[in-house]
């Protein structure tokens, strides 16, 4: 049977990242056998009861990508009211996430080890969340890399289905062409609104911490860009 060059190509489920695993070091592989239990969550493809998972009913905050979880960290630490909840597929960020929250000794806070588009589409029930952020992700510069970027009409569409009206979107890079980028795909998506004016740029919000990621990318003259949309 003749198969073309394209068919796999068609088949091929998206997906939010391309693997970089890096190396992990001893720490934050204990942190998995330690803390995992506690903080972890195992991707079954099946809804999540949020309710049963954290012992309450109360608003949940979903970080898409969250690295080191230095943000994550800190937004769960002082915000104990909400219930947060992470997604990230570099296992040493985990780990290293894992060890701080341990430390911490936070109560109101789970994460994936785990492809977005899959935990958002099997795990997380239609409008569950209450705010959604995606700080600076992997901006893709090179053109022929722009298809890898997460934030694409499909998955801003997704995010819109996952959210409750009234909701927030959140979204933050220091790559000014993936800020346009941005803007337009979120200017075709009916779901979002603006909260600030027709540029959709703000400050940075009191809730979002300046991270060490972010002072790097300032002192390398990176213009911050923060964009707020509300759910439709």
């Amino acid at each position: 049977m003749h198969l073309s060059n394209e068919a796999p190509e068609r088949r091929r489920a998206i997906r939010s990242f391309v693997l970089r695993e890096g190396r992990i070091t001893p720490a934050q592989q204990r942190a998995f056998e330690q803390h995992w239990t506690r903080f972890g969550l195992d991707y079954t493809g099946a809804p999540r009861d949020l309710d049963a998972l954290f012992g309450r009913s109360a608003p949940r905050v979903l970080e898409i990508g969250f690295g080191n979880g230095e943000a994550l960290a800190w937004s769960c630490e002082h915000d104990p009211a909400r219930d947060y909840l992470g997604i990230e597929v570099h296992r040493p960020g985990v780990g290293r996430l894992m060890n701080a929250l341990a430390a911490l000794d936070v109560r109101n806070v789970r994460i994936w080890n785990h492809d977005a588009v899959e935990v958002l589409r099997h795990e997380i029930r239609p409008a569950a969340l209450e705010e959604v952020r995606i700080w600076f992700p992997d901006p893709w510069p090179k053109k022929r890399h722009h298809k890898r970027r997460l934030v694409q009409p499909a998955f801003v569409e997704l995010l819109a289905a996952r959210t409750k009206s009234g909701g927030l979107l959140h979204l933050a890079t220091d790559w000014p062409e993936y800020a346009l980028h941005m803007r337009e795909v979120l200017a075709a998506q009916p779901g979002w609104r603006l909260r600030e004016g027709a540029s959709g740029e703000s400050k940075r919000p009191d809730w979002r911490i300046e991270t060490r990621f972010e002072r790097r990318g300032i002192r390398l003259g990176h213009p911050v860009t923060d964009l707020l949309y509300d759910r439709m």
